[in-house]
């Protein structure tokens, strides 16, 4: 299936809520959402609730590179914190890949996330800003 989208509505969909960016004025396309893609979407929507539910207790955290980090060791949590940051390795590379931004890209299309994520984390959840100091929302 063939997508032409800018990055912040296709952030949207993948992330459940956007905040407007300096980033959105870049016009990345994703073209194609492939099988691969599309299973890390469909994975991450059915962790979605067990995300929140590990950040609303203080347990995980969105990282200034667009991942989520364990911030307080629990069972069980490092594979829930590994799938979701898998899933979300392969939807940026696809970004990178499909809009040719080379090398840097990967980390250009991580930084967008992150601040996507930072600005969207509720109150009270722990976001870890660009200089690296973790807080509370």
């Amino acid at each position: 299936m063939v997508l032409r989208k800018r990055l912040v509505p296709f952030v949207f969909a993948l992330f459940w809520g956007v905040l407007p960016c300096a980033h959105a004025a870049q016009n990345y396309d994703l073209k194609e959402i492939t099988p691969t893609v599309q299973n890390a979407i469909q994975s991450r929507q059915a962790r979605y609730s067990q995300l929140q539910h590990l950040k609303s207790e203080g347990v995980i955290g969105e990282s200034n590179q667009g991942f989520v980090s364990m911030l307080k060791e629990l069972p069980d949590v490092s594979g829930i914190i590994a799938a979701e940051n898998q899933d979300r390795e392969v939807i940026y590379q696809a970004v990178v890949d499909q809009n040719g931004l080379g090398q840097g890209g990967l980390g250009q299309v991580k930084a967008i996330f992150a601040e996507v994520q930072r600005g969207k984390a509720q109150p009270g959840e722990l976001i870890q800003l660009p200089s690296g100091e973790w807080v509370r929302k």
